[in-house]
């Protein structure tokens, strides 16, 4: 295995626990590899694709496009996309608490939607 494999998957193991540690139990895993046909680094949440980076030089636009290809790979025909998140390894945080958790302000106002309405907070 090559170091920056290696280094993928331990930050791919390591978002896996931490999301278990929040009650998502065994139902969050660690997705096989597929090649052109991806979809994220994390298996087991429905409607979340979660791609999972820990290299030296943040590249976002790159992932990105990255994580885009992947949620339209996860996309059954005439269903709604599921929502999209590239976290990212930050410098000096072994915790993917503290890591950068990013998506678009579309995934963003979803997430939100479903938040709120599922609170009856909505206004």
């Amino acid at each position: 295995m090559s170091k920056q494999r290696d280094r993928g998957t331990k930050a791919e193991t390591a978002v896996v626990n931490f999301l278990r540690t929040f009650g998502f139990g065994q139902h969050a895993d660690r997705s096989p590899l597929r090649g052109v046909a991806d979809t994220g680094d994390v298996d087991g949440l429905p409607g979340l694709v979660i791609e999972v980076k820990d290299q030296q030089r943040l590249n976002v636009p790159e992932w990105f496009r990255e994580l885009e290809r992947e949620v339209e790979n996860a996309t059954p025909a005439g269903t709604t996309p599921p929502i999209g998140v590239l976290w990212a390894k930050r410098k000096g945080f072994s915790s993917p608490s503290k890591w950068y958790a990013v998506m678009s302000g579309d995934d963003l106002a979803l997430l939100l939607a479903w938040w709120f309405d599922d609170r009856n907070m909505r206004r």
